[in-house]
């Protein structure tokens, strides 16, 4: 027993390779997971103490059990059965498919990342760039809405800006799950966001498989309670405008509502900027009639660097007021009393007649107005603004805090910067090829002077 064994170096060393390989994932990686799922039980405990809607379990659940709960769905089970038969492959082929697909939604929450580097990261961005102007939707009204119900923010999407935006604003009430496209699917940018709490889904995906997987995620996570956050325009808007709303994400949660299962309620969000940074790429894109838009990484380095650049001698000008206003709160236990069939078309429009309702005044689009319609002074802009206020008045909008005169002060030096307008005196000149951009502002609060605007959506 005691004698002396030769072997080869490479034997040895891949001996002694496979022994901490099989002590670590006996001993060690256990013993580190069950140390850092602790800790992240003593944050969600302590967070939950301060939150309007603590976090539920479904949401810290591990990654794996979801994954594996979702693949095994019978819904999922029955829609492999189908795509294999469909296919002509075998059901394993086609159940590794949907373990694929699995494993690409269902997120891995940290709540450790989403209220220490991802909170104050979305307020450093948000308020370093903007004047945030808030809404009339307090935490006492969030609090009065029935407790048991999941709640699901119904967005408009106009830059995105809005994730940090709308995860700054509500990092104090709850943990939302966001819905993101595939543009978030970039690594390391991917893991970041799915430890957020978000999940990805694929807008061109025509699969039925995928689609049955991913409604089958969005649905359990809706019973687990789940606070959600749905941008049903399906990407940025083109022209300024609200754009007709895509059902899918929508479809998932209506068809599935029973009234004996826990009720849901849209909350309707409306943002506005005065400033959008991606505006130029998103006109071109709607000139060009291609909604693909990708930005060429040197520009957008350059953007980067001659922001850091401003940051640091101390000489970044914010980009003016972004405004966040909440509707008034939908939920489908009142909304489908005595209505059949599927409504989620109805659903849609109300929810996007709701967030049109209290879309944010801000003063670029204001004065965009005036520009557009041939106003050529600041007096007469002013008096214009002042007269477009007075009509909204009393009508639940959320108005610009400043007078007139300090409203189109704000915008003209907004638009000047940018080389949008050109101003001589008293009299204000709309630069070459700057109609286009000032439309896409004025687009977004047309629908609350014209009757016919509003109803054309």
């Amino acid at each position: 027993m005691s004698q002396v064994v030769e072997v080869p170096l490479w034997l040895l060393i891949l001996i002694l390779l496979f022994a901490a390989v099989t002590f670590a994932s006996h001993f060690l990686f256990p013993s580190v997971r069950w140390f850092f799922r602790k800790r992240a039980e003593r944050v969600i405990a302590r967070v939950n103490k301060r939150l309007a809607r603590p976090i539920e379990p479904f949401k810290i659940a591990r990654r794996y059990d979801m994954i594996q709960r979702l693949i095994y769905d019978p819904e999922v089970a029955k829609a492999i059965s189908e795509q294999a038969a469909l296919d002509g492959i075998p059901e394993n082929v086609a159940f590794e498919d949907a373990r694929r697909y699995a494993r690409e939604i269902v997120p891995s929450f940290s709540a450790t990342l989403y209220f220490t580097i991802g909170g104050r990261l979305a307020q450093w961005v948000s308020r370093s760039m903007f004047r945030i102007r808030l809404g009339a939707f307090d935490r006492d009204r969030l609090e009065a809405l029935d407790a048991n119900a999941t709640l699901v923010f119904i967005v408009n999407h106009r830059s995105n800006m809005d994730y940090f935006l709308v995860t700054y604003l509500m990092s104090r009430a709850s943990a939302l799950s966001f819905a993101v496209g595939e543009w978030a699917r970039i690594w390391p940018l991917s893991g970041i966001i799915r430890s957020m709490g978000a999940f990805f889904i694929r807008r061109r995906s025509r699969g039925v498989l995928y689609r049955r997987v991913l409604a089958r995620y969005v649905q359990m996570a809706t019973e687990g309670g789940v606070t959600q956050v749905i941008f049903p325009e399906g990407g940025l808007t083109l022209t300024g405008r609200l754009a007709p709303p895509k059902l899918g994400l929508l479809s998932y949660i209506v068809s599935d509502w029973q009234p004996q299962k826990r009720d849901v309620i849209f909350v309707p969000v409306a943002v506005n900027y005065d400033r959008v940074l991606e505006d130029f790429y998103l006109i071109a894109a709607h000139k060009a009639g291609v909604r693909k838009f990708k930005p060429p990484l040197r520009e957008v380095l350059s953007i980067v660097f001659k922001h850091i650049w401003q940051r640091v001698s101390f000489r970044l000008r914010k980009f003016g007021t972004a405004s966040v206003a909440f509707g008034e709160p939908l939920a489908l236990t009142d909304f489908l009393k005595g209505r059949t069939g599927d409504q989620t078309e109805a659903v849609a429009e109300e929810l996007m007649r709701r967030i049109e309702a209290v879309m944010p005044v801000l003063p670029v689009p204001l004065v965009a107005r005036a520009l557009l319609a041939g106003v050529a002074t600041k007096a007469e802009i002013e008096a214009d603004v002042a007269k477009n206020l007075a009509s909204l008045v009393g009508q639940g909008v959320i108005l610009p805090r400043r007078d007139a005169t300090k409203i189109t002060e704000d915008a003209i030096e907004i638009l000047t910067k940018r080389k949008l307008i050109a101003e001589s005196g008293d009299a204000i000149t709309l630069e070459p090829a700057s109609e286009d951009t000032l439309a896409f502002y004025a687009a977004s609060i047309v629908h609350h002077f014209d009757a016919d605007a509003a109803n054309s959506r």
